[in-house]
C-alpha cells in the first residue's frame, strides 16, 4: 500500500509543478493576469485560465492514479467537472491525452489557439517526477485497493493564487496570506466507515530563489490504518515542554490560556473570536486556505484550527485529517463538540468522508456542516473545548 502513497506524492508534486509553471512561464502567468483584468472574457475560452489550471491538476491526479492502479479512478473525487461548454456552445472534455502533442492539440482548442501557452502546460502535464522518502521504503501494510475513496482539491486558496503575493512575512511562521497559503490537497478515506487513511498535503510556494525567482516546495504526507501510524514529520515535531504539560493539569482557566494558540479565518463569527481571545490570549493567527491552515496545526506552529461555518467541504479537510490522525490528533464537528456532554464518554465527533449531507443539493452534499476543529493532541483538545464552552457560552447569550 506504500506503493498508493508514494504515486499520491509524486502525482502531488506533478500538481505543484503545474501550479508553479502557471506563474512562472511567461506564457502562462499572462494568461494569469488576465484573470485580474476587469471586462469581457473573450467568448471561445471555453474556461477562465485559473479554472483550468485546478481542472488539469484534478486531471493528471486522477489519470496518473488509474493508469497505475486500474479501477482506482471511479473512487477519485474533486470539485471541479472537467466538461466545459463556452458561450458558443462548444464543448471540450478536458483529458490528459497519452502523448504531449495530443494533449497540446486539446489544450489548443481550450486556449483559442494560444499555442505557446497550450505547449508549456503540455509540457509539464507530461514531465515526469520522483520523489523519494526513505520513511516510506520502510512501510509494509496492505490495504485492499477497493475500499479506498479519494478527495482532491488541486488548488486550494485559489484566490491567493491568482493574486501570487510574494512579500507577505510571516507572523511566527504563520503567512496571514499569499502564495505560502496555496496548497494541494489528496485525501485517502475508508469508503465504508468513512474514516481518513491517508493524506498529502503539497504546498508549492514555500520559499523563492531571489536570483531566479523559481519557488520550492514541500510535501507532508501521513497514513493511519489498523494500528500503524506513520507520518512525513515523524522526527521533526519537538516535544511539548514540561511548562505546558503542568498547564494541562492547572486548575486555573486563566493558567491555561497562555498556553493555547489557534488559527482561524478572517471570516470568523464574533462570538467564536471573543470566546478564543478568552482563551489563547494574543495567540490567534488569521490565515487563508483551509488546507493551509490545516497545516499550520499538523506542522506544529498553532494546537487549533477552529471554523464555525459550513464553507469548507471534503475536499478541503480530508488530507490534513488523515495526517492528524497518523499524529494522534484528528479533526472533529465544530458544532457536535459543542452540543456533547463529555460526562458520557462518548468519543469525539470526527468528521466522515463517505456521506452526502441529507436532503442538500450541488456542493453543499460535501459541505463539513457543522464547521470544524483540527487538532494535534486529543488531551489538549479535550481542555481547550472545556475552556473555550465556558468562556463561549456568555457570548451567546448576550443581547
Amino acid at each position: 500500500m506504500s506503493e498508493i502513497l508514494r504515486e499520491l506524492l509524486c502525482v502531488s508534486e506533478k500538481a505543484a509543478n503545474i501550479a508553479r509553471a502557471c506563474r512562472q512561464q511567461e506564457a502562462l502567468f499572462q494568461l494569469l493576469i488576465e484573470e485580474k483584468k476587469e471586462g469581457e472574457k473573450n467568448k471561445k475560452f471555453a474556461v477562465d485560465f485559473k479554472t483550468l489550471a485546478d481542472v488539469l491538476v484534478q486531471e493528471v491526479i486522477k489519470q496518473n492514479m488509474e493508469s497505475k492502479f486500474p479501477g482506482l479512478e471511479k473512487n477519485i473525487f474533486g470539485e471541479e467537472s472537467n466538461e466545459f461548454t463556452n458561450d458558443l456552445g462548444e464543448k471540450i472534455i478536458l483529458k490528459l491525452c497519452s502523448t504531449e502533442e495530443e494533449t497540446v492539440e486539446l489544450l489548443n482548442k481550450v486556449l483559442n489557439g494560444n499555442k505557446l501557452a497550450s505547449e508549456a502546460l503540455a509540457k509539464v502535464v507530461h514531465q515526469d517526477v520522483a520523489f523519494s522518502d526513505p520513511s516510506l521504503d520502510l512501510l509494509e501494510i496492505s490495504i485492499p485497493q477497493d475500499i479506498l475513496g479519494i478527495w482532491v482539491d488541486p488548488i486550494d486558496s485559489t484566490y491567493q493564487y491568482i493574486k501570487g503575493a510574494a512579500d507577505i512575512k510571516s507572523n511566527q511562521g504563520i503567512f496571514p496570506s499569499g502564495l505560502q497559503c496555496v496548497t494541494i490537497l489528496i485525501g485517502v478515506y475508508d469508503i465504508q466507515t468513512g474514516m481518513p487513511l491517508m493524506g498529502v498535503i503539497n504546498q508549492p510556494f514555500v520559499s523563492q530563489d531571489l536570483n531566479t525567482l523559481r519557488w520550492r516546495g514541500q510535501c507532508y504526507w501521513g497514513l493511519s490504518y489498523m494500528g500503524t501510524n506513520i507520518h512525513s514529520l515523524q522526527h521533526t515535531i519537538p516535544p511539548k515542554t514540561s511548562n505546558e504539560t503542568q498547564t494541562e493539569n492547572a486548575s486555573s482557566g486563566v493558567q491555561l490560556s497562555h498556553h493555547f494558540s489557534a488559527v482561524i479565518s478572517t471570516s470568523e463569527k464574533e462570538p467564536i473570536r471573543a470566546a478564543l481571545s478568552r482563551v489563547c490570549g494574543e495567540s490567534i493567527f488569521r490565515a487563508a486556505g483551509a488546507g493551509y491552515k490545516s497545516l499550520c496545526v499538523v506542522q506544529g506552529l498553532v494546537d487549533i484550527y477552529i471554523f464555525s461555518e459550513d464553507t469548507t467541504f471534503k475536499w478541503d479537510s480530508c488530507a490534513a485529517h488523515a495526517i492528524l490522525r497518523a499524529m494522534g490528533g484528528g479533526m472533529v464537528d465544530l458544532k457536535e463538540c459543542l452540543e456533547r456532554n463529555p460526562d458520557t464518554g462518548l468519543d469525539l465527533p470526527q468528521l466522515v468522508y463517505h456521506v452526502e449531507n441529507a436532503g442538500a443539493t450541488g456542493v453543499d452534499r460535501w459541505a463539513n456542516k457543522g464547521g470544524l476543529i483540527a487538532y494535534r493532541s486529543r488531551k489538549r483538545l479535550e481542555t481547550f473545548l472545556s475552556l473555550f464552552i465556558q468562556n463561549l457560552v456568555p457570548a451567546q447569550t448576550q443581547t
